[in-house]
């Protein structure tokens, strides 16, 4: 646990309080307090139990969902706080076929603000350094605050959504280039499915979480603060917007590379079909002449095997001749289709 308090018109942060200082801390209103609890270990957590429930005094469900694990980011209003989950990235194992999240809890009142988690966050890290540097974040209040903690949150999604981009584009090379190991690449587009559609559902329900807070829902967060919620609520709507037409563009990837694939097995079934009927009628030469008849006017030809094969011969490069003309076989390289990096967006 680390407490972090601000006094009116000091000129840093104070540090190295303990939970039993925190009632005193609070009870004065010019103060700006910041509890951040961790909750790495049993003892730890029994520990956030204790100053959640006993000194802050939050309603017990609250408490039962910050100490659990959820899936969905939320809101929860109380007559003198609000409780909320966000969920930020962990950009060690985040990339663009694995989205994973990791969980932040936390409570916002008039003057202090609560966090917990389980996992570390770069995002708290920055902040807890922006603070010790200067006092600014806390002078303008707790709201504030915490926005700046949200905004860090949100800021971390950018690359990864990056990262998406620059994914998909190499997809949309690869469908066209590859020739072999059509498996693989259909099951690295089908993580990127997954991974985008994981995106696409944190930052919807996020959004939600940030629109309530953003337009004057809760009177923690004075009306001067509330543009700066704004701000923050516009930067995860483009990343949602993103995420949706990531999502389209993987979708319409996957029909892409079903079709070239089906494309490319009809160029082979093209092909055999082409050597089938190549072969047909020089099998049917081979088999009239392989009949154990004793009249067979050719039978005692002293050059009717050659003859034969080069009638053989003729048949064979006419059909080519026949097919190539048509375009069927032996088409230029070029003429193969090619994605429009133009027009693919």
């Amino acid at each position: 646990m680390e407490i972090f308090l601000y006094r009116q018109g000091a000129q840093s942060i104070e540090e190295g309080f303990e939970a039993g200082d925190l009632p005193a801390l609070l009870a004065d209103k010019t103060n700006v307090v910041w509890v951040d609890l961790m909750g790495d270990t049993d003892e730890s957590i029994e520990e956030t139990k204790q100053v959640l429930l006993e000194i802050f005094h939050f309603h017990p469900l609250t408490v039962e969902d910050c100490i659990e694990t959820r899936n969905a980011p939320k809101v929860e209003a109380f007559p003198d706080y609000f409780y909320f989950i966000v969920h930020g990235i962990r950009p060690e194992e985040t990339h663009h076929t694995n989205f994973v999240t990791k969980e932040l809890d936390g409570y916002l009142g008039a003057n202090y603000v609560v966090t917990f988690h389980i996992e570390k966050f770069q995002s708290i890290k920055v902040v807890k350094q922006n603070v010790r540097s200067s006092t600014f974040a806390c002078e303008r209040g707790a709201a504030y605050l915490l926005h700046q903690i949200l905004d860090n949150i949100v800021d971390l999604y950018m690359p990864i959504v990056d990262d998406f981009d620059t994914a998909i584009n190499d997809l949309e090379e690869r469908v066209f280039q590859t020739r072999r190991g059509y498996n693989i690449l259909l099951e690295e587009i089908m993580d990127v499915r997954r991974a985008v559609a994981r995106l696409k559902r944190i930052s919807a329900r996020q959004l939600e979480v940030l629109y309530r807070i953003s337009h004057g829902e809760f009177t923690q967060i004075p009306a001067p603060v509330l543009p700066f919620y704004r701000d923050v609520h516009d930067h995860l709507l483009r990343i949602s917007d993103l995420s949706e037409n990531y999502r389209d563009l993987v979708a319409g990837l996957m029909d892409m590379h079903l079709s070239v694939v089906a494309n490319r097995t009809n160029d082979v079934m093209k092909l055999l079909a082409i050597f089938s009927a190549i072969m047909l009628p020089l099998s049917l030469i081979a088999g009239i002449y392989g009949m154990n008849f004793e009249n067979m006017p050719e039978l005692k030809s002293a050059h009717g095997y050659y003859l034969t094969l080069a009638v053989m011969l003729l048949i064979a490069v006419g059909l080519l001749i026949y097919f190539w003309k048509k375009g069927w076989i032996f088409q230029p390289a070029e003429d193969e289709i090619k994605p429009d990096h133009d027009e693919r967006r």
